[in-house]
Formats: C-alpha cells, structure tokens, sequence
C-alpha cells in the first residue's frame, strides 16, 4: 500500500513537470501561436485518438446538450493556450507561467456566477493578494512595454482557463478525460484553420521537435497523466501539486534559455503562489 502510494506521488508529478514544459516550448516555437496551437491540437488529437482506439474508450456523447458545453469549453481552451503563448513570446516563461497561475482564485471568484452561490469574503481577499502579486509582475503600466502586455495575456487566459474548468466540472463525471480532451483538440483545429490565411507560417527546423514534444508530452501524456491523478488524490491536493508548476517553468526557462526572473518578478509570484496553496489547503478542509 506504502509503495503504490509513493508511486501514484511520483506519477503525479511527473504530469506536473511534462505539463510546465509548455513555458519554455512557447518561448522556443518560433511561429506565430495560432499557428502553433493549430499544429498542437491536431497532433495532440492525432494521439489522444490512437491512445483512445488502443484503450477502446467510448467517443458517444449520451446527452446532446452536452455537445454544446464540450464545444464551448473547447473554443476558451483555444483562446487560453492561444493567449498564454502570446504572454510567453512577450514577456518570458516566469511572467508567463505566474501571470495565468491567478486562475484557480479567478476560478473561485467565478463560480458563485455559474453555480448561484454566495460569494466568500476569503475569495475577494485572495483575489485582491493576487492583484497585488500581477503588479509585482508589471514593470509599468504602458500598453507599449512588452511585459505588461505579457501580464495582461496571462491574467486573460487565466480567466478563459478557468471559465473552461467551470464548464467541464460537471462533465467530467460523466465522460472520459481522454474523450473530452480529444474532442476539445479538435474543436480547435477546425476554428483555428483560418488563422493559415491571416498568419505566415515559416517554421524552422527546430520547431518541427518542439512541435512534437508539445503534443505528445506537455499535452497528450501529461494532461492525461494528470487527469488520471483524481482517481488517487483528492482535486485540492492536485492543486497544491500543480502549484508548482511555474517553479518547473521557472527552472526550465534558466536551464534551456538563460532567463533570470527578475526580483519584483519572485515576490509577485511569491504572492500569487500563495494564494493558489492556501485555497487549496482551506478547500480540502471543506
């Protein structure tokens, strides 16, 4: 029992890990991020499908109305990667990565909304922390500055990610993870196909690997591998594992690129890391 404990700990975070390696493939992808969240998702679809046929999963959706929160879903799960990348390539993969890691407090500042709940004073508390941690992250507030519009593309895929999660909370006991991630990849691929007539796509050598990496190990095995990971850990204490993402981000971004967080940047992550550990301690006590 001791033994398959340890091992469901290190499953787990190893999705963490392969999962914050998209920091540093979205600094590195040198095309456009429509283009390369296009390239993503198809790939990404490509394997979850075999992964699917191989386990002989079942791809029907039993309720027709669901079709339409699947679709949705997918489409903010388009803009949140869409958007997240946008960060990276603007600021870096520690601003990026800390910037859309306000969204478990926006997400709990959202659900009252969707679900017609009263509002927790302790949310609006750590909402105004994590406000406070984004202008840590924000060298000036000038549109012109890179960085803050980094910021600013984090904290919106941040809410896109969130309102995502919120629309598949009540899905996901009902369906496959793999089934609804194969069918969000897609819902991507077939919207984002325009982008090939608004966006250049001249790819590098390098990008080609990159793109693979990113599809099969950030997104088809790592976002499996994470969603697998409820079945032996409560979702609060995946949160405070997956907390440590923009650490991994962080260490990645020194050891392949050479980024150095700058210290305002640490103490805003600082804040923000916080408030995303202790909702997630005071909701496992719930």
């Amino acid at each position: 029992m001791k033994n398959q404990h340890l091992k469901n700990i290190l499953e787990l975070n190893i999705a963490v890990l392969l999962i914050s390696t998209s920091g540093i493939l979205g600094r590195y992808i040198s095309m456009p991020p429509p283009i390369t969240i296009w390239f993503r998702c198809l790939l990404a679809a490509l394997f979850l499908g075999l992964f699917i046929w191989h386990k002989k999963i079942d791809l029907k959706v039993t309720n027709k109305k669901d079709w339409k929160t699947i679709l949705l879903s997918g489409l903010f799960f388009g803009i949140h990667w869409i958007t997240y990348f946008y960060a990276l390539q603007l600021s870096n993969v520690a601003i990026g990565m800390l910037s859309l890691f306000t969204y478990p407090v926006i997400t709990a500042l959202l659900e009252p909304i969707f679900f017609k709940t009263k509002l927790n004073n302790k949310h609006v508390f750590l909402g105004i922390l994590v406000l406070i941690g984004i202008y840590f992250l924000t060298p000036e507030f000038n549109l012109k500055n890179n960085y803050t519009l980094g910021v600013i593309f984090g904290v919106i895929s941040s809410v896109f990610y969130a309102l995502r999660n919120i629309l598949l909370k009540k899905k996901v006991a009902n369906y496959n993870g793999s089934m609804l991630m194969f069918y969000q990849m897609l819902t991507v691929t077939l919207i984002l196909w325009p982008a090939f007539f608004i966006f250049d796509v001249n790819p590098i050598a390098n990008d080609i690997p990159a793109l693979v990496v990113l599809a099969l190990v950030t997104t088809s095995i790592g976002h499996t591998l994470f969603v697998m990971s409820f079945k032996n850990f409560s979702i609060s204490t995946a949160s405070i594992m997956s907390s440590i993402q923009p650490i991994y981000g962080i260490i990645f971004g020194f050891l392949v690129l050479s980024e150095i967080p700058a210290s305002k940047t640490l103490i805003g992550g600082f804040l923000i890391l916080l408030t995303v550990i202790f909702e997630s301690i005071q909701s496992k006590k719930i």
